[in-house]
Parts: structure tokens; sequence; C-alpha cells
């Protein structure tokens, strides 16, 4: 059976829950209300396991903080001998419009902590990422403050329709493969 870990970065906590940094978190947490899946707190993080047509995906949600995100990833990769072609790491990208969605298979962290942690951990760039689009509608010096900050009501009322796309991305990944999942997604 061909396993996938799919890791949804975000921070832990009540405070950071309906965060825009959090929607790696909030994907996740919305794949496993849809086939109802119940997280456990294991080693560095909550997990549960999603099977569809002979494929396990394990789901992934770092308690280290996105700043040390890297470490749960390597540890759940090396303990489920997992390839490294079958991580799949979701986070916010405030250099996308909302809701756009990119996929790609490599690139630089682009500032982002928590792929600059799993980069510095996995030793290399070569690992697969979803990066969801948050925008940059914030004025200048108060990024902080819009990344950690919740969403619009415009933004939530567009959030459930852009949750449903992630999921079916999700499942892309696993069972078409990453260059049609690219080719299906990106820019959708």
């Amino acid at each position: 059976m061909k396993k996938f870990l799919i890791v949804g970065l975000g921070n832990i906590g009540e405070k950071y829950e309906n965060t825009r940094h959090n929607i790696g978190f909030k994907i996740l947490d919305h794949l496993a209300k849809k086939e109802s899946l119940t997280f456990e707190t294991q080693k560095l993080g909550d997990i549960t396991t999603y099977k569809a047509k002979g494929r396990t995906f394990i789901l992934l949600k770092p308690n280290t903080y996105m700043n040390l995100s890297g470490k749960a990833i390597l540890y759940w990769l090396t303990k489920e001998k997992i390839p490294l072609e079958n991580l799949l790491v979701i986070t916010d990208d405030l250099n996308l419009p909302f809701g756009s969605i990119r996929v790609k298979t490599k690139g630089s962290d682009g500032g982002h902590n928590g792929l600059k942690d799993t980069q510095d951990k996995l030793n290399t760039s070569k690992y697969n990422r979803f990066r969801f689009g948050i925008s940059d509608a914030f004025s200048k010096g108060r990024q902080v403050d819009y990344v950690l900050g919740e969403w619009s009501e415009e933004e939530h009322n567009k959030l459930e329709e852009r949750l449903n796309k992630s999921i079916e991305l999700i499942k892309s990944f696993g069972l078409a493969g990453i260059n049609n999942t690219m080719n299906s997604f990106n820019g959708k």
C-alpha cells in the first residue's frame, strides 16, 4: 500500500485556530471532518489516517509551532518509511491572492519560517508543497498582525469552497500524482 505524508502547517492553541497562518491545520481539519476522521496527539503532532483506493494518507498537524515544523515532518517520514516524493506540505502564502493554489515540487522557503525549518531538517528544497494564497492586503509593517489575524468576513464566506478544492487536491496528489495535480489545480 502506498503511503503519503500530508502535513498542514500551523500553530497550536486556541488563539491561532482561525488565523490565516493556520490554513494548513484548517485544510486537514476540513478533510478529517468530511471523512469522519479523528486526530490523536502523538509524538510531535496530531495524526490521523485516511485511506482511499489502496493509498494511505497520514495527515499530520505538527505541535512544534510553525518555526520548528521540520522536526515533526522528518520524524514522521522516517517512522512511517515514507519516501520524500510522497510528502506534501501545506502552508499559507502572502504572495498569492486569497484562496489561490500553487503546487510545486521544489523551491525556496519564500521567507516562510515553517518551510525554512522543513528545508533545514530535510536538507533539501526538493519536496512537494501546496501554497494556499492569503493575499498581502496589509499595510506596511503590519505583516505579522495580518498573518496571525483572523479571516475577514468576505474571506470567511469564500473559505468553504476553497477548503473543498484543497481536499480534492490532496486526494489527487495521492491518486493521480504530483504532475497531474499541478496541471489540474495550479492557479485554480
